[in-house]
């Protein structure tokens, strides 16, 4: 085996391994802060999970004041990992999106990516199109792609030795109304980062017969 094979085996090894130590923890050290250097970072690289023609409506508020992590934990039912955490971080979808389209295809543009004509096409029709979306399809789009980065963004910081959990139990109206959240974003989850003071419960899969199939779906069990 050549030493390029060697190097890419052995990231093919890592990034198994970050997959597989990823757990669901809730109990925190809250003594350990992580910089804002380095939590940029980490959604940096969260930011590079595809999107729906690539309007990325990703945003994020996170929260590592104290005292608005603790503003949030009744809102959050109380659970303790909202404030033992380094942070929390509200992953939001911009359901107006399309409204940055002329930035996003003119970085690509400026790239290299695409010429300028090809360009201008693809504002104007993702401008059209996005912009006159049902309200329910508009959402549904922002919690697909902030589902792809919600995971994304949770890998990412097991391979910096952070740990996640991302909790969907929380009173989204109050915390609209809280942190003042205007409608044209959409709370899609909550993600407590830091350290784990007590590992995460490993959890069993169901066995992969059982939830894939190969070119045509089973019949309906009764």
């Amino acid at each position: 085996m050549s030493n390029s094979q060697t190097i890419e085996k052995l990231d093919q090894q890592m990034f198994l391994d970050v997959i597989r130590e990823r757990r669901s923890v809730r109990a925190y050290d809250p003594t350990v802060k992580i910089s804002r250097e380095e939590m940029t970072e980490i959604l940096e690289l969260a930011t590079l999970a595809p999107s729906s023609s690539n309007l990325q409506p990703w945003r994020f508020l996170v929260i590592d004041k104290p005292e608005l992590k603790e503003k949030l934990l009744p809102i959050a039912f109380n659970q303790q990992q909202v404030v033992e955490s380094s942070a929390v971080i509200a992953v939001l979808g911009d359901v107006e999106s399309y409204k940055k389209a002329e930035k996003i295809y003119g970085q690509a543009v400026e790239a290299g990516f695409m010429p300028a004509d090809t360009a201008k096409s693809f504002i104007e029709r993702t401008v059209g199109m996005y912009s006159s979306l049902p309200a329910e399809v508009a959402r549904q789009i922002v919690f697909t792609d902030g589902g792809l980065i919600s995971m994304q963004l949770m890998l990412v910081a097991r391979s910096k030795g952070y740990d996640t959990v991302p909790m969907g139990g929380y009173d989204k109206a109050k915390f609209v109304e809280a942190f003042g959240i205007s409608e044209q974003y959409v709370p899609v989850m909550l993600i407590a980062i830091g350290k784990a003071a007590k590992p995460g419960h490993p959890t069993k899969r169901l066995p992969i017969e059982d939830v894939a199939f190969f070119n045509e779906m089973p019949s309906v069990e009764e």
